[in-house]
C-alpha cells in the first residue's frame, strides 16, 4: 500500500505543475517555453517507453496475450495519451491551482472503475468516505483557486474520468502480467502515436530551458510515466483498486508540501485542516473497501 504514494502523490504534482509552469511562461511571452510545454505531451511517454522496452528486453516477463491486447489498449489510452494529452490541454484555458479541483475526484472516478472492471465490491460506507474526502479536496482547491474556463474544465473531466478507467484496467491486470509489465507494454502500444506527437511538437530551439527544468523533465519522464507505475499497479493489485486508489486525495497536498519546502510557498492552516479531514477519509475508506 505505502509503496503506491510516489505515483499517487510526488510524481502526478510535479507532473502537473511543470507542465502548469511552462504553459505560465509560454503565455507571458516565452515561445520556446510555450513549444517545451506541446512537446512534453508524447515526449515523456516516447522516453518511458523506450525505458519500457529496455526493461522488457532485459527482465523476465509474462508475455500478454492476444485477449490482453484490448485492455493493453485501454491502459496507455487513459494513463499515457489520454490524461497527459487532455491536462496539458486543460492546462491552456485553467491554472494548475484550478486542475487540483478535479484531481480531487479521481480516487472516485478510479473506485467506480474498480468496480465495473475489476469486479471490486465497496461497503456502502466506503462511498461516504470517498465522497466526503473528494468533496474536501475538491473545496481546498476551490479555496484557492482563482477560476476556469468551460472547454478546461470539460477536458479535466474528460482526463480524470479517462485516467481512472486506466488505472483499474491496469491493476486488474497487474494480477496476472505484474505491474511494470503493464506499463511497459501500454507505452509501447501507444509509442506510434506518441512519437508523432512528440516530433510535430518538437520545439525549434532549447535554449530557453533552464537546468533545473531539465532535471523536471528527466524526473517526470523516468518516475510519472514509468517508475511510479511499476509501484502504483502493484499496490492497487494487492490493496484493491478502490481502496488503495483513495491515496490519490492526498496528491494535491504532497504538491502543496513540496512546493512549501522547495518554492518557499506559505501553509496555510485551511491547508493543514484539509490534510486531517483527508487522512482520516483515506484511512475510512481503505477499511470499508
Amino acid at each position: 500500500m505505502a509503496a503506491a504514494l510516489p505515483r499517487a502523490g510526488l510524481t502526478g504534482s510535479i507532473h502537473l505543475r511543470l507542465l502548469g509552469g511552462l504553459r505560465r511562461q509560454g503565455r507571458d511571452g516565452n515561445a520556446v517555453l510555450r513549444q517545451v510545454a506541446d512537446f512534453l505531451r508524447g515526449g515523456l511517454a516516447v522516453d518511458a517507453a523506450l525505458l519500457g522496452a529496455a526493461f522488457l528486453l532485459m527482465l523476465q516477463h509474462v508475455k500478454p496475450t492476444r485477449g490482453d491486447v484490448f485492455p493493453l489498449a485501454i491502459v496507455a489510452l487513459g494513463v499515457v495519451v489520454g490524461f497527459p494529452l487532455l491536462t496539458a490541454l486543460a492546462l491552456q484555458h485553467i491554472t494548475a491551482a484550478h486542475s487540483i479541483v478535479f484531481i480531487g475526484l479521481l480516487p472516485l472516478s478510479t473506485a467506480i472503475f474498480g468496480v465495473l472492471r475489476g469486479g471490486e465490491r465497496p461497503k456502502p460506507a466506503f462511498w461516504l468516505f470517498s465522497i466526503l474526502g473528494a468533496s474536501t479536496v475538491a473545496g481546498f482547491a476551490l479555496s484557492r483557486s482563482d477560476g476556469g474556463s468551460v472547454v478546461g474544465d470539460l477536458l479535466m473531466v474528460a482526463a480524470i474520468v479517462l485516467c481512472g478507467l486506466g488505472y483499474a484496467e491496469g491493476a486488474t491486470l497487474a494480477r496476472r502480467l505484474g505491474g511494470w509489465q503493464v506499463i511497459s507494454w501500454a507505452l509501447l502500444l501507444s509509442l506510434p502515436l506518441t512519437a508523432v506527437i512528440a516530433l510535430f511538437t518538437l520545439p525549434g530551439s532549447w535554449s530557453g530551458v533552464s537546468a533545473p527544468a531539465w532535471i523536471s523533465l528527466a524526473y517526470v519522464s523516468i518516475f510519472s510515466m514509468l517508475v511510479g507505475f511499476l509501484f502504483w499497479y502493484r499496490g492497487l493489485a494487492i490493496g484493491g483498486i478502490a481502496g488503495v486508489g483513495q491515496l490519490q486525495l492526498l496528491q494535491p497536498f504532497f504538491g502543496l508540501t513540496l512546493a512549501a519546502l522547495l518554492l518557499h510557498e506559505p501553509v496555510a492552516w485551511t491547508m493543514i485542516a484539509s490534510t486531517a479531514v483527508v487522512v482520516l477519509c483515506v484511512v475510512g475508506a481503505k477499511r470499508f473497501a
